[in-house]
């Protein structure tokens, strides 16, 4: 196995603290300290900071220093905004392309998941998991290269959001493993239409329950 650049690893490892929001949103970043924390030189984490820069996962303010990128209400909505253009438009064009075996896992995953949801276990982790991996699905189905590439910024952001809403409601959880449900039904009948405009109406359901969530836990930003 081909070993990690100092560069790579300096890149992961504030990457990862990010997207956990160990370092939360504006957050302010100190480069001595990451280089204490990381074990690297200035160089490797300067270079790393750069291309989390262009993720828009940090921003570099000229004599204030580096600030973890917010999560505000224009971002939630940018990020709800292209999810809803990107995955809808993969299913009703290229889902055909995901094996049936695929489907009937996933159909099978949620009907376990929403059971024991209801009798309350403390599966959060593997929920999420399953999640990102179903619509993640979608997406590399399309095998466009620039799908991709914006959805791996969608996903990192969206990971953020959902741990710092702390959306852990069990009704919330239970109604999305039977909107997945929906869209995977569409699917297995091959009525793709169909299975976009359920999409769609999941990500309409997931968007007000994070709003709902930030404003409650008053981490909201204009």
């Amino acid at each position: 196995m081909k070993k990690e650049s100092l560069k790579q690893q300096a890149y992961n490892i504030i990457k990862n603290k990010i997207i956990t929001c160990e370092y939360p949103p504006n957050f302010l970043l100190n480069e001595e300290k990451l280089k204490e924390e990381i074990g690297a030189s200035r160089t490797p984490v300067r270079d790393a900071l750069s291309r989390l820069e262009q993720e828009n996962l940090v921003r570099i303010l000229p004599k204030k220093g580096i600030m973890v990128a917010s999560l505000t209400i224009r971002e939630i909505n940018s990020i709800y905004e292209a999810r809803m253009l990107v995955e809808p438009y993969g299913i009703e064009h290229y889902a055909g392309n995901i094996d049936r075996k695929q489907f009937l896992y996933y159909e099978k995953k949620c009907k376990e998941t929403e059971k024991l949801i209801q009798e309350e276990a403390d599966i959060y982790n593997e929920v999420y998991d399953t999640d990102d991996k179903l619509h993640l699905e979608f997406i590399n189905a399309t095998e466009n290269e620039y799908f991709k590439a914006l959805y791996e910024r969608i996903y990192y952001q969206n990971r953020r959001l959902r741990i710092l809403s702390g959306v852990k409601s069990k009704e919330r959880l239970a109604a999305t493993q039977r909107e997945h449900l929906k869209i995977i039904e569409a699917c297995l009948e091959e009525r793709w239409s169909d299975a976009a405009a359920e999409m769609k109406e999941h990500l309409l359901h997931s968007k007000r329950a994070s709003f709902e969530a930030m404003i409650e836990g008053g981490d909201m930003l204009l």
